[in-house]
C-alpha cells in the first residue's frame, strides 16, 4: 500500500527528485521517472513530473515498490557527520533572522560551527541542508561550547562583504559571561599577545619564548553585577578575534575563569555554597549582541540572543540583569 508523506517545514523548498533520493539513495533515477510517468508518484494527488519544488504541507505519494531502497532518517555527509530531520528542525527553531542573503542563528552550546573529523553535527552542514538552493558560507566563528549569535551568508556576495566586516572590525560583538571570581578592577581593557592558550605582555617575549608569530588580543570588559565576591557577571567587547580569547583573558588575566570552562578553569572550583545552584557543566559564555551592516541594503542591524535555558535559573537566582 502506498504511503502518504507530508512535507515538513525543514524540507520546504526541496526538489521532488532530491527528496526521493535522500530517502531512497539506492533508487535508480530511471526507476523514479518511470514511476512518475505511470502516475505512481504524486504530489497533492496530482501526477508528478519529477522536478516539482515541494512546500511544507504538501503530501507526496510514495509507492510501496520503493521500500527496498529505503534507508534511515539520518543523513551522513562525506566528512562523517550525522544529523536527522529532527536535528534540522531544532536548528531551524534557532533562527532569529532570515532573508535572501543571510541567516542568523542563536547557536546552542555544544553544537560545532564547522564540520571536521570526529564532528557529528555542525551548523555549516546543517544550514546547507536547511537551505539547499543557497551557497552557505561561514563568515565568523564561535567555539563549540559558546552560545549565541552566529551569522551565516547565503551567497558569495554576502559572504565577501560580511567576511570583510568581521575581519576589519566593522561588526561589533558583545558577550555576556559568568566568571568564577571577583574581578578587579571592575572595568578595563586587556591588551596582550596570545598563542596556544598562553598570554604574553609583549611581542618580543612571545617571539623569544615560542618562536611563533605574535597575535595581539584586545578585550574590553565591564563587571555588571557580583555575587558575594565569588561570581562576576561580565560584559565583554572583544576588539580582536583570537581562538579562545575571552576564555583565556578571563582565566589568566582576570584570574576568574568562565563558569563551566573545562579547559582553562579546571584548577578553580566553584564556592561550595554556590555549587548546588549549577545543574550543568555548560560554558556560561553567550555571544549576546551583534551589530553589523547588511551586505545588500547597507542598513545597520543589531541582534540580541536570548539567554540559554541552562543559564536562566542561575541568572534569575543571582538576580543578575541584562545590559
Amino acid at each position: 500500500m502506498a504511503e502518504m508523506v507530508e512535507i515538513s517545514k525543514v524540507e520546504d523548498g526541496t526538489r521532488l527528485l532530491r527528496w526521493f533520493l535522500r530517502k531512497f539513495p539506492s533508487m535508480p533515477q530511471r526507476e523514479f521517472y518511470k514511476l512518475c510517468r505511470g502516475g505512481q508518484i504524486r504530489v497533492n494527488s496530482s501526477r508528478a513530473r519529477g522536478q516539482e519544488i515541494l512546500r511544507a504541507g504538501d503530501v507526496v505519494r510514495v509507492p510501496p515498490t520503493l521500500a527496498s531502497y529505503a534507508t534511515s532518517n539520518v543523513k551522513k555527509t562525506e566528512s562523517g557527520e550525522h544529523f536527522s530531520l529532527v536535528d534540522l528542525e531544532s536548528l531551524r527553531q534557532c533562527i532569529i533572522h532570515n532573508d535572501a542573503d543571510i541567516v542568523v542563528f542563536n547557536k546552542p552550546a555544544g553544537l560545532a560551527v564547522q564540520g571536521g573529523t570526529g564532528i557529528r553535527k555542525s551548523i555549516d552542514k546543517m544550514a546547507a541542508a536547511l537551505f539547499p538552493y543557497d551557497k552557505i558560507s561561514l563568515v565568523h566563528r564561535l567555539d563549540r561550547e559558546t552560545s549565541g549569535i552566529l551569522v551565516v551568508a547565503k551567497n558569495q556576495h554576502a559572504a565577501q562583504i560580511l567576511s570583510d566586516e568581521f575581519q576589519n572590525k566593522i561588526a561589533h560583538k558583545e558577550y555576556l559571561a559568568l566568571l568564577n571570581g571577583d574581578v578587579r578592577p571592575p572595568r578595563g581593557v586587556i591588551d596582550n599577545y596570545m598563542v596556544k592558550g598562553q598570554v604574553f605582555d609583549s611581542a618580543a617575549r612571545l617571539n623569544g619564548g615560542t618562536g611563533q608569530r605574535p597575535q595581539r588580543a584586545i578585550t574590553e570588559y565591564e563587571v555588571l553585577s557580583t555575587a558575594g565576591g565569588h561570581l562576576s557577571w561580565v560584559l565583554f567587547s572583544p576588539k580582536t578575534g583570537r581562538t579562545h580569547q575571552l576564555r583565556v583573558h578571563s582565566a589568566l588575566c582576570l584570574n576568574a575563569p568562565i563558569v563551566g570552562d573545562m579547559l582553562y578553569g579546571v584548577n578553580k572550583k566553584l564556592d561550595s555554597t554556590l555549587q548546588s545552584v549549577f545543574a550543568t557543566n555548560n560554558l556560561f559564555l553567550l555571544a549576546y549582541k551583534l551589530t553589523f551592516r547588511h551586505p545588500t541594503t547597507g542598513k545597520t542591524i543589531t541582534l540580541r540572543a536570548t539567554i540559554p535555558e541552562f543559564m536562566q535559573p542561575v541568572i534569575k537566582f543571582l538576580e543578575f540583569k541584562l545590559p
